[in-house]
């Protein structure tokens, strides 16, 4: 099974350091084996550590326990 990059964006922690977070997304077999694959979503940092989601824009950085907020992405204006 592997992971596929499906996204990337950066996060902020209580001390403003910003931190590049990459999204990817893995199938694994369904509990019953028979629907087939249910897709996974995990977190990293560019520079490996793992990063768990807690709800909304909050994260968690796994190893240190570093809480971090998404930062929000605006619309350009064309």
């Amino acid at each position: 099974m592997a992971a596929v990059l499906v996204g990337q964006f950066h996060a902020r922690d209580a001390e403003g350091r910003v931190y590049s977070v990459h999204e990817f997304q893995e199938s694994t077999p369904s509990p019953d084996g028979l629907t087939g694959m249910e897709p996974v979503t995990t977190y990293k940092l560019a520079i490996g550590d793992r990063v768990e989601k807690l709800d909304g824009l909050e994260f968690k950085l796994v190893q240190s326990g570093v809480i971090l907020t998404r930062e929000v992405e605006l619309p350009v204006a064309q």
